[in-house]
Order: C-alpha cells, then structure tokens, then sequence
C-alpha cells in the first residue's frame, strides 16, 4: 500500500469518501500525559485564560499548545491531505467538565468560517480519552459531498459553538462516533457535518482543535486576520502572519490573541441580530 508522510493511500481515500479520518496515532499516551499536564498547569496558574472566548487561538499565548500546533508527525499527516504548503489559521480548546451538559449541534465548520475555498483540515488532539460517554465528536460520512446546509441559531446555553447553530433534521442514524485515546487525533473536511453529546464521564474530555490548517491559497472572505506558516511557503499573503510565543503568557502574543479572537467574533457573528454575552 503506497504511503505518503504519515498516512496510507487507503487512508487518504477514506478521507475524501468519508470527509474525516480517524484515529491517527500522533503523541503517545505518556506523552499526551505529559502535554495535559503541562495544559493543567496553565489553566491553574492563569485561569482567566482558559474562560470563554480565551479559549480561542490559545496556541498564541501557550508554548505546549503552539508545540501541538507544530508537530511534525500531525504536519506530515496534513501535508498527505493539503499538499506541502500549510498556514495554521487557528485554534479552539474544547474542554467539558465530568458530568457537564455542555454539548456541540449538528453543524459545518466551513458554514461560517468565512475561509474560501473550502479546502483546509481540522485536527482534533484528543489529551484525555474521547468516548461515547464523555462525549466524543460524531461524524456523518460523506456529507462533505453535498450542498452547504442551512443552519438555524438556536443561542442554546448549553451549546458549545458560537451562534449555537443547528443543521436540523440530521439522519443520525448514519452517525460514526470518533472514539480516541489521548495522543490520538482525527482529521476532518470543513464540510462534514457532525457534532458531540455531553460529558457523562468521571474525567475530563479535554480535545484541541486546529481549525484549520489550510492552503496558503485559502482566502477569508469577511474580514482580515492572522495565521501562522507552519510548513512550506506562502507565496500568497493572504493573512497577516503571526509568530511563535516564546514563553507562555507574553503581553504581546495576548495582545494578539485577543486582537484575533475579536476578527473571529466579527466573522463568526456575520449577518447575526444577537450575540453572546462572553
């Protein structure tokens, strides 16, 4: 079976079927530990960092995070999927609480990402384990394929995304739970539909997702904004680049973690009469 980087010809055509790929081995699970640990440590000692819309883009402000961000092993499994030229354009620290309600609708990241083509990768880094019952992300195989699906803004208190939007009348009975160990990752199409249930779990279900690596091609269409070249080239410009932290916590990189997340609360907000209170 011919390989490419990291992933299988098999695996690279389940991918383009499926519109996701899962699980990838990328850290092992001592050290995933490690990583989590090194998370825990930060979430204790700036706590307000790790609240709300804080948790956007965090890779800017956190070494352990831009580290993940930057792995070669989870690059060469991109890079299989994208090609060799590769900008981060960004982050979201999913975090759920044992027993939190919290749960992620039915929805399509490329809905209201305002990135153009649609053509990037999410890669959900799982530091704790992902299950049924802590609420693992479900996927619904090769809704990538169809046409965008409307989506309606519920502003549900429990619903992790932004708008609290809902593709309703979703098959779920064609839906595949990604069920990862810690140091594992899946990787998913923009397009694809898919959400996950609430912890019910004794543990914290801990995932970091790049959203997403993307072609230097890749335009955003709403407003202008940051991204980091992690592999290859960028002979585009598009986005305006952003460096590495050098240590965690640096005015700087908060500085520019909040200057980004108010471009995304701008476009993630596009053509709404409501907002969240954060």
């Amino acid at each position: 079976m011919q390989r490419g980087k990291k992933l299988t010809e098999q695996q690279v055509n389940a991918f383009k079927r499926d519109g996701f790929l899962s699980p990838v081995d990328i850290f092992t699970e001592p050290e995933a530990g490690q990583l989590r640990t090194a998370l825990e440590r930060a979430e204790a000692k700036w706590p307000e960092a790790f609240v709300g819309a804080n948790r956007n883009n965090a890779h800017y402000n956190f070494t352990v995070l831009d580290e993940i961000t930057h792995n070669a092993g989870l690059l060469d499994a991109v890079e299989d999927l994208i090609g060799p030229d590769i900008l981060n354009y960004g982050s979201v620290l999913f975090i759920k609480e044992a027993h939190d309600p919290g749960f992620v609708s039915w929805h399509q990241d490329a809905r209201y990402m305002g990135l153009e083509p649609h053509v990037g990768v999410t890669a959900w880094v799982a530091l704790s384990p992902s299950t049924a019952q802590s609420g693992c992300m479900r996927m619904i195989p090769g809704s990538h394929q169809g046409e965008m699906r409307d989506h309606d803004d519920t502003f549900g208190e429990e619903n992790l995304l932004t708008r609290g939007q809902e593709i309703m009348d979703v098959d779920e009975s064609k839906a595949v739970e990604i069920l990862l160990q810690p140091g594992q990752i899946s990787l998913h199409d923009p397009r694809v539909i898919h959400s996950s249930r609430p912890n019910n779990s004794d543990d914290r279900r801990i995932g970091f997702a790049i959203q997403s690596y993307i072609p230097p091609h890749v335009v955003q269409t709403k407003a202008r904004t940051y991204a980091q070249l992690v592999r290859g080239t960028d002979p585009y410009g598009n986005f305006a680049r952003a460096p590495r932290p050098s240590r965690d916590m640096a005015p700087d990189n908060v500085k520019l973690r909040d200057h980004v997340n108010a471009a995304w609360q701008q476009i993630l907000y596009a053509g709404s009469q409501e907002r969240r209170d954060l």
